[in-house]
């Protein structure tokens, strides 16, 4: 037995009343889509979700400022865009910045913007994200890795509204909604003291916890088809049908890269798959689907896909806190020279 995708006119579709350049998304046959709330590209039918998305849609009229918290790939983007989506501020930018990809000693310039000649190499002046976001919205994702050099800076934007750019004493005036997001624990930083215990009370006023995969399993076979609909119309192919023990597999997965993970794994499936059923390598399931190796895998095989899964969790940084070097335990010369070695471009696995 197979799930077999129905036609695509009845697909359910799931998108802001405004329009946008989601609105011809098609969705799973038979799915909730949390349509009723108006949340594009957020699937799922789970208490979980529909918990996190009743909180949404009671803060987001709102201007309070908003944390939220999860595992890497729960989607805490798309979260922040819905908060976003469904605010008076719509209609202005939604400003979004990692501050885990950015070299701290730029962190300050990208932020808050500076003069020309503030520092060797400004050679213009240039409005940072919280200028941008004049209007709007600023989505600071991994809030955590913000250095206490930069931390009270922050807090005084945050709660006073103003700042100043890099190399300038004039002071800018703003009015942006801030949304914060991080996977770290944020009170066990303020206890160790590397957070300021002031600017996360700041960042706190309305906290919102993301739920991981493995607590809304009952959303993977949404997803599946999701994802599988979404990566078959890019590549033009055909596939109408998903076996019952490969949905199994994928829903007992533990998916601990949470949705980025499955929507990954769910995109080689289909770029695997030669007919209209969903071909999915079910060997590749285990604790980790990306470093299992398979008796006829080699060790650059088993190399090649370790780096690959710790770019993805580190969203394609090699360096800093939580970056891919890190994570495999390895200095950043050597990681260099082994993906230079197994052909491997970290901008394949950006954000």
């Amino acid at each position: 037995m197979a799930t077999v995708f129905t036609d695509p006119g009845g697909f359910m579709k799931a998108r802001f009343s405004k329009v946008s350049d989601f609105e011809d998304e098609q969705l799973c046959p038979g799915s909730e889509i949390s349509s009723g709330y108006g949340f594009e590209d957020i699937v799922g039918k789970s208490s979980a979700l529909r918990r996190v998305l009743d909180q949404v849609a009671i803060v987001a009229p709102t201007n309070a400022t908003v944390l939220l918290h999860g595992e890497t790939g729960t989607g805490k983007e798309l979260i922040a865009r819905a908060i976003h989506k469904l605010s008076s501020r719509r209609h202005r930018n939604f400003v979004c910045m990692n501050c885990a990809s950015v070299p701290s000693g730029l962190l300050e310039s990208d932020v808050f913007g500076h003069e020309r000649g503030a520092f060797t190499g400004a050679l213009m002046q240039k409005k940072g994200r919280l200028e941008l976001a004049d209007g709007g919205t600023l989505f600071l994702d991994e809030i955590g890795d913000i250095s206490l050099e930069l931390q009270p800076k922050l807090l005084r934007a945050v709660q006073e509204q103003e700042f100043e750019r890099l190399g300038s004493t004039r002071t800018i005036q703003v009015d942006v909604r801030m949304i914060a997001a991080t996977h770290r624990s944020l009170p066990e930083m303020v206890r160790n003291g590397s957070f300021r215990e002031d600017l996360f009370y700041r960042l706190n006023v309305f906290p919102i916890e993301i739920p991981p995969l493995r607590e809304r399993r009952e959303d993977i076979p949404l997803l599946v088809h999701y994802f599988v609909s979404k990566a078959s119309r890019r590549m033009g192919k055909q596939i109408r049908s998903i076996p019952d023990y490969a949905m199994e597999h994928l829903t007992k997965n533990p998916w601990r890269g949470n949705i980025r993970e499955l929507a990954n794994f769910v995109e080689r499936a289909v770029i695997l798959t030669r007919g209209d059923e969903l071909e999915v390598p079910t060997v590749a399931f285990s604790s980790s689907p990306e470093l299992c190796i398979t008796p006829s895998s080699t060790f650059h095989q088993a190399e090649s896909g370790a780096i690959i899964a710790a770019l993805k969790e580190a969203s394609g940084r090699l360096s800093g806190r939580g970056g891919a070097a890190e994570r495999l335990g390895l200095k950043r010369t050597t990681l260099q020279t082994k993906m230079r070695k197994l052909n491997i471009c970290r901008a394949d696995y950006g954000c």
